[in-house]
């Protein structure tokens, strides 16, 4: 298969080697499971469950709130312990709105849990609408509702489905080892997305430094014609969604748009994995694949984990710390978020779990930039990092937005290039943040400005009402009395004509003597 070649990128030392041998397995039955009600983007689900409350595995625990939200179910059977708030996965550590469950130890699936036997006979919209309900999100780590995407058919002419296994992050396997093990279910769920999506173009795109994953994934999909393997070139970062359409497509995406805009849909293998679970078996999103990988780590493990498992768990069934990490993460190393404590709970977007020694850390101290152009020459999307953390440095943000500030993806290249060692990707992670929040600032003040501006038309209604009904009622009672003098006047000129009528005549004898 032809591919377009993109600008930019690098090749860190993958260090794949770690987990890469290790097969899936499932970890454990947990003694607590810490479910939070947002593990995705969009708004929080809301909790349908009350303490004290038992539970099958699969039953709803909080449902969806409007289009952009994914409901959450139980992992396992069990009873609901409190609905409250936890530590959330983030590296801010702030807690946020959490279902406890204690574990039985059964298991159970609930009874109403039901698959479809031919999901091919199913409209597109009733494919959307079940994976909907399953909870599935995207799995890569954007955690976008996968429903919403599969209905992008609606608003879109979409041609062509991708599916993203470049796992172009070092030291991730997950995907690597999901196509291995369950290529047969993983393209069973892409060909379940291409039917909801009415494509008939369908496009694998695998890095080669996992060829064994590209040798299963050609075998699984050898039967159907719509289906390409495509074998990329190892480099990060490969996997950005808008690359990764534009090696394979050579069209690019418009700036802050969609792949949709261009006719392309990508997923995830892991959200296919999913979406085959939830239409052939019924089966909610509740438990999900992820790496445990990094020099402290003792033994190096692929985890098919519940959702809500704490890290600790996992650490300990790998052995725990070979040496003291300098760092830990969840996801990769480039884009990786510090995870605050070993206490927070695995969630749909959760990949790894790393855990670095000082050596794979490599901090250095930061020097002054000497323009030497290598992040520039790093850069994926053609912006230039030096100039924009320039202006970002004096707090010229506006500046750094007019250079290209909000399309940067934040891949981190750039400062893996930088010979300072100058945390570049802070800078722009920084700016867009302050961005963000300022951009809230100018709505909340531009959404006070208009309540109080409606509240002063509100209350000039009110006076301007009143003014009338008080020159109503002047009007009324100037009416009123002038009724009442009019009345008076003709009731006094009527008695006056009365007067003169009953006056006594006088006779003419009368009138002479």
């Amino acid at each position: 298969m032809k591919l377009f070649k993109i600008r930019g990128g690098v090749h860190p030392d993958d260090r794949k080697q770690l987990a890469a041998g290790q097969a899936i397995e499932s970890l454990p039955m947990p003694a607590l499971l810490h479910i939070p009600l947002q593990q995705h983007i969009g708004a929080p689900a809301s909790p349908a469950v009350r303490r004290g409350q038992r539970v099958a595995k699969g039953d709803l625990l909080a449902q969806g709130q409007g289009v952009i939200s994914a409901p959450v179910h139980a992992p396992t059977s069990g009873r609901i312990m409190g609905v409250g708030s936890y530590p959330a996965h983030h590296a801010s550590g702030l807690s946020v709105p959490t279902i406890t469950l204690q574990p039985d130890g059964e298991d159970r699936w609930a009874d109403h849990i039901q698959g479809v036997e031919d999901p091919f006979a199913l409209e597109p919209e009733e494919v959307a609408a079940r994976v909907a309900k399953a909870g599935v999100v995207g799995m890569g780590g954007a955690t976008f509702p996968a429903a919403v995407k599969l209905n992008l058919r609606k608003r879109y002419r979409i041609h062509t489905l991708v599916i993203n296994g470049a796992e172009c992050e070092p030291y991730l396997t997950c995907d690597d080892r999901l196509m291995r093990e369950r290529a047969d279910s993983v393209i069973d769920g892409i060909r379940i997305m291409a039917h909801a999506l009415g494509v008939e173009r369908i496009i694998v795109a695998i890095e080669n430094n996992k060829p064994e994953a590209q040798a299963a994934m050609a075998v699984a999909a050898a039967d159907d014609s719509r289906i390409r393997i495509a074998r990329l070139p190892t480099r990060y970062p490969m996997g950005s969604e808008k690359h990764l359409v534009q090696t394979l497509t050579g069209r690019e995406t418009p700036a802050r748009g969609l792949t949709a805009d261009i006719g392309v849909v990508v997923h995830n293998p892991a959200t296919a994995f999913a979406v085959h679970e939830a239409l052939r078996f019924g089966y909610p999103l509740v438990s999900r694949v992820v790496t445990v990988t990094g020099g402290a780590i003792a033994q190096p493990r692929n985890l098919r984990v519940l959702l809500g498992t704490k890290v600790q768990d996992l650490l300990d069934h790998c052995g725990g710390f070979r040496v003291d990490p300098e760092r830990l993460i969840s996801g990769g190393p480039m884009m990786g978020q510090p995870l605050p404590s070993t206490r927070v709970p695995m969630v749909k977007g959760s990949n790894g779990v790393l855990a670095l020694t000082v050596e794979e850390t490599n901090e250095r101290e930061p020097m002054p930039c000497i323009r030497c152009g290598s992040c520039v020459q790093a850069c994926p999307c053609g912006l230039v990092p030096l100039e924009m953390a320039a202006h970002t440095r004096v707090g010229d943000l506006e500046g750094a937005v007019g250079l290209g500030l909000m399309d940067c993806i934040s891949c981190g290249s750039c400062a893996y290039a930088c010979p300072g060692h100058i945390p570049l990707v802070q800078f722009f992670n920084y700016a867009k943040g302050e961005m963000a929040a300022r951009g809230r600032a100018k709505q909340k003040q531009a959404e006070t400005k208009r309540l109080a501006e409606q509240r002063t038309a509100r209350m000039e209604a009110i006076k301007q009402a009143k003014r009338e009904a008080m020159a109503k009622r002047k009007r009324e009672m100037a009416a009123k009395k002038k009724a009442e003098a009019e009345k008076k006047a003709a009731a006094e000129a009527q008695g006056g004509q009365e007067g003169q009528t009953d006056r006594p005549v006088r006779s003419a004898s009368e009138t002479e003597a």
